[in-house]
């Protein structure tokens, strides 16, 4: 398939090739996309490449890497704090160690974190609305936007797909950067978790560096030097054990 051969495909050329109208071609490109294998732009489709794998099959990978850094980054909250959960697979991870002897509020622009926080734990809970993009796994359109504009959050879990001393922190949708930038923004501090699969993800969207985020936690079997070059770049580390 071309697609999973990192190709990227025309609708209008493959229903000249196949002999079937251009409607089948982006129905099945719609069903292909819908699944995670692809992602739909004007024409045609795009091949789906690293971290921008649909967020339904980001849930599974590396589920213990996920855990020790959410145990680590739960450490940090404090009592009385309201705590946004971006939308991500690791930050559904971390409800699991929301701390049970302090009062937290959480708000999340994901309905799988929200589903996790109302199952899992019992603190107050704020879902951010707006039209959900079943890619990101979250809301991060304009009314997801007002809602961070008109609140401060005391510390938030920001999601990124890559991250390097040199580009920063980064995303693969325009829009999704929009939101995480604003999310930042009113943040009295910012916490990126980075599983070990990002520092080798290219991403094009940028949100941030050090001077953006308080802490990225990475996990301790990380290569010293990924850690080391940012540190150098002026990154506060926090080594999940």
């Amino acid at each position: 398939m071309r697609l999973a051969a990192g190709q990227n495909v025309v609708a209008a050329s493959l229903a000249i090739e196949f002999d079937v109208s251009e409607d089948a071609i982006r129905r099945d490109l719609r069903l292909l996309a819908a699944e995670g294998r692809c992602r739909r732009v004007y024409g045609g489709a795009l091949p789906i490449r690293g971290s921008a794998l649909h967020f339904s099959m980001r849930l599974t990978q590396d589920l213990n890497e996920k855990r020790r850094l959410a145990r680590a980054a739960a450490r940090t909250i404090e009592d009385g704090e309201l705590v946004f959960l971006d939308s991500g697979s690791t930050n559904i991870a971390l409800v699991d160690y929301l701390p049970t002897d302090r009062q937290v509020a959480v708000a999340t622009n994901s309905i799988d974190v929200a589903f996790a926080v109302k199952t899992r734990a019992a603190h107050p809970l704020i879902l951010v609305g707006g039209l959900v993009d079943h890619a990101i796994g979250g809301s991060v359109d304009a009314a997801a936007v007002s809602f961070l504009e008109n609140t401060i959050i005391d510390r938030s879990f920001v999601g990124g797909c890559s991250i390097s001393a040199e580009y920063g922190i980064r995303v693969h949708h325009f829009g999704e950067a929009q939101f995480k930038k604003t999310l930042i923004k009113n943040s009295r501090t910012s916490i990126m978790m980075a599983t070990s699969g990002k520092f080798n993800e290219h991403a094009p969207y940028r949100i941030g560096d050090a001077r953006d985020v308080d802490h990225v936690v990475i996990d301790e079997t990380l290569e010293s030097s990924e850690g080391d070059a940012l540190e150098r770049a002026g990154y506060r580390i926090i080594r999940a054990d």
